[in-house]
């Protein structure tokens, strides 16, 4: 094919397009190391706030500032009493989101969640008075004391980030982060989550009990919530969303691709495997995992510290099954 003189006289050879290619590759990669060293003092602060309400929990508060990063609901489990709304109420305080709690009980209804529509008689129309829902951060306290039919109202909301009320959808604000806590199903009073709510939690994680050092500093000191009301907010709206956009810019070579479809396959050897939502969600959070650790990119590392807290609730295993596959995958 012959080129024009213009076109002849601005055609580079092949190699020095190559090079050019590695050349911005590599500086979009500088951009991006910089973007997230310019906000990281910012997450270490929050991380840093966190940890001084809820003591002795820097695992369970680095993965669920994770899925902040993420975009991904959190849903804590455990028996009451052992921190998991104080750290929900702590997570929503300190990132300078609007939240709203709702404590879930057995006769709660979906237009409590949601909202409804209100016949007004002095203007003879209907205007619709938006529920709980319509918050950036909501704290559905105890979820699995409502109803399935109440619990079912979350679904759209979670996954689509709107609701839709009598045929008209309203979209939510963003962001939109849903912190639930649900005690053990052996507990009187109590519905098990349908599996299509369990699956839009990119996480599920456990408090247990705190050590002995942190109990009796507990036991010494003022209470935890009390503290959260003196305490401003770390992060903004601005931070937040930020945080989120630079998240799906980090680096996963073809490597770490190969390490999450290892994964993937291994739990798919079980009764339920991963799927692929579920391995999308895997690879958000260690994306997240990463900026947390202050890098670009993701490494084997990553993957491991968010694994267990992704994949355990989605296969129906226990965390410690979940994390044999961390011991037969090879890296």
């Amino acid at each position: 094919m012959l080129l024009s003189r213009a076109e002849n006289q601005t055609a580079k050879p092949d190699h020095q397009l190559n090079d050019d290619h590695i050349a911005n590759h590599e500086l979009a990669n500088h951009e991006l190391a910089d973007q997230i060293a310019a906000i990281y003092p910012n997450l270490l602060q929050y991380l840093d706030s966190l940890n001084q309400i809820v003591l002795d929990k820097s695992q369970q508060i680095k993965l669920s500032v994770c899925a902040l990063i993420a975009g991904g609901h959190v849903l804590f489990e455990d028996l009451p009493g052992l921190g998991k709304t104080t750290l929900a109420q702590a997570l929503a305080t300190l990132s300078g989101l609007h939240y709203q709690r709702i404590q879930f009980t057995n006769d709660l209804l979906p237009s409590d969640i949601l909202g409804s529509n209100i016949f007004h008689p002095e203007k003879a129309q209907f205007e619709f008075n938006p529920g709980a829902i319509f918050s950036q951060i909501l704290l559905a306290d105890e979820i699995n004391r409502s109803s399935p039919k109440t619990q079912s109202a979350l679904l759209e909301a979670m996954e689509e980030g709107a609701v839709s009320i009598e045929g008209v959808r309203h979209v939510l604000p963003k962001p939109f982060w849903v912190l639930a806590t649900q005690n053990p199903l052996q507990q009187s009073g109590t519905y098990p989550l349908p599996e299509s709510q369990l699956d839009r939690f990119l996480m599920r994680l456990s408090m247990g009990y705190p050590s002995a050092e942190a109990e009796r500093i507990l036991l010494k000191g003022e209470d935890r919530r009390k503290l959260l009301a003196h305490i401003e907010p770390i992060l903004t709206v601005h931070t937040v969303l930020q945080l989120q956009h630079l998240r799906a810019q980090v680096l996963i070579s073809d490597q770490m691709i190969d390490y999450l479809q290892a994964l993937a396959a291994w739990s798919r050897s079980k009764v339920v495997g991963l799927s692929t939502r579920g391995l999308l969600a895997l690879k958000r959070a260690a994306q997240a995992y990463a900026i947390v650790e202050g890098r670009y990119y993701v490494i084997h590392e990553d993957v491991q510290a968010v694994f267990a807290a992704v994949v355990a609730h989605r296969i129906h295993l226990s965390e410690a099954e979940v994390q044999q596959a961390l011991k037969h995958v090879p890296l």
